[in-house]
């Protein structure tokens, strides 16, 4: 008998909750944090899409008061001006930040800008919630981690369902070796986060309310095209402002397989699928990712193979799952006496079936993300994706979005030197300049 998902989804995370209270402004501003007040000033980077679910899981926090936000797009803060009529809205997110006294930030905005405007909170002693994945690009990445250590700053990755029931189970699961030591791992995701199309030969004009020089930000100019193809969804697709699917999946689903199996940076990545067009990334990718052995694997190394789009595992693996159907989106981990299944997301299956009859599953409780973050701000515990955690696992990501633009070519990583070592050509897309006057401190 197969266990039956949860009914806990991404659903129970996005709900939209009440606002916070109000009490004596506490001032923060020092560029090393300390621990603030039980009053938490909090502003938000976006305040559509993602970033208004965030905010308001933030601001449901009874400690939190919403003292602002910034989006260039002044159509998408209506709601926000609704809910929170005393909060100051800002198009720019680097005036905020100089006129604004808070604690913490989400930043919640496309891909192209998490690093930067993270890094500018960050640089002045401002705790971060930022969105997955955590940057666009490799260096962004390892600053943005060593920051918030050097700075002892509170920081915690948009990745809701580590805190979830599910995946906690999944990496207690493995961690106490109920499939034995784990061989491989294949993990996958439907979406489509690409484009194969040619890019619209025009110039259109910018819709009202939206400052284009400030969604550009850091990326370099260029005209306006409108009917969905950057904003305010399809930049996933874009090579300059998305990730593609991997991007916009990978820290979700690789989460539970980085945790349960303490994994840290590959020593090699390739693509098996499409590159990149030059605008768009592709779709249906297969990446393959050699990681060094760890306490909860075979000795030697460990292949973990992600696929996207219409791609999936290989008919052998699938087989293992029996009449379990595979799911839309999800991991198998194989180990040396079992098979589990993570689906994204569910509760893990173990098999094969027949052994695991009547298997006690522990309890591992839940939590809620965005109040593990505030209540790390007040100084009361710790957050369980900080940069430290989210960092590496957001590398491991972006570099299967590398290894795309070389398909059918091992690339060798040496992540100390944050260098491929075999294909000096990748090494460009380690780190991107950014357009005149949006440099950044620190980046």
């Amino acid at each position: 008998m197969n266990p039956l998902p949860l009914q806990a989804s991404r659903r129970r995370f996005l709900r939209t909750t009440a606002g916070a209270a109000f009490a004596t402004p506490f001032i923060m501003r020092d560029l090393i944090a300390r621990p603030p007040s039980s009053q938490v000033l909090h502003a938000s980077f976006g305040a559509g899409g993602m970033a208004w679910a965030d905010l308001n899981e933030i601001a449901s926090h009874k400690s939190v008061r919403m003292v602002a936000v910034a989006d260039v797009d002044a159509t998408r803060t209506a709601e926000f001006r609704k809910k929170f009529p005393e909060a100051r809205v800002y198009a720019d997110y680097r005036q905020l930040l100089d006129k604004e006294k808070i604690d913490s930030v989400n930043v919640s905005t496309p891909d192209h800008m998490h690093a930067p405007q993270g890094m500018a909170a960050m640089q002045r002693g401002i705790h971060v919630y930022g969105q997955k994945p955590l940057t666009h690009d490799l260096y962004e990445c390892r600053r943005l981690t060593e920051v918030a250590k050097q700075k002892k700053l509170v920081t915690q990755m948009g990745i809701q369902i580590h805190s979830a029931t599910e995946y906690r189970l999944a990496t207690r699961l493995v961690q106490d070796g109920v499939i034995g030591k784990v061989r491989e791992v294949h993990t996958w995701s439907s979406k489509e986060w690409g484009d194969n199309g040619s890019m619209p030969d025009r110039k259109d004009p910018v819709p009202t309310g939206l400052d284009w020089n400030l969604w550009l930000g850091v990326c370099t100019d260029r005209p306006f095209i409108g009917q969905g193809w950057y904003h305010p969804g399809n930049w996933r697709r874009r090579l300059d402002f998305g990730t593609g699917t991997f991007g916009d999946m990978g820290c979700h689903i690789f989460d539970p397989v980085f945790s349960a199996l303490g994994l840290t940076a590959p020593i090699s990545v390739k693509s098996l699928g499409a590159a990149p067009s030059a605008h768009s990334w592709a779709t249906n990718a297969i990446i393959e990712y050699i990681y060094p052995a760890t306490p909860f694997t075979i000795p030697g190394t460990v292949p973990v193979t992600w696929y996207d789009g219409r791609k999936r595992p290989p008919a052998d693996v699938v087989s293992l799952l029996g009449k379990v159907d595979l799911p839309d989106q999800g991991s198998i981990i194989i180990g040396t006496q079992g098979v589990m299944v993570v689906p994204h997301v569910g509760r893990p299956i173990l098999l094969p079936a027949g052994k695991y009859d009547g298997f006690k599953y522990p309890d591992v409780g839940s939590a809620n993300h965005w109040h593990e973050f505030i209540d790390a701000v007040a100084g009361k515990g710790t957050t369980s994706a900080g940069f430290d955690y989210s960092g590496p696992l957001t590398e491991s990501v972006l570099l299967g979005s590398v290894a795309t633009r070389f398909p059918n070519q091992l690339l060798e990583w040496n992540s100390a030197k944050l260098k491929f070592t075999n294909v000096a050509a990748a090494n460009q897309h380690v780190r991107r300049a950014y357009r005149k006057g949006w440099e950044t401190k620190g980046l």
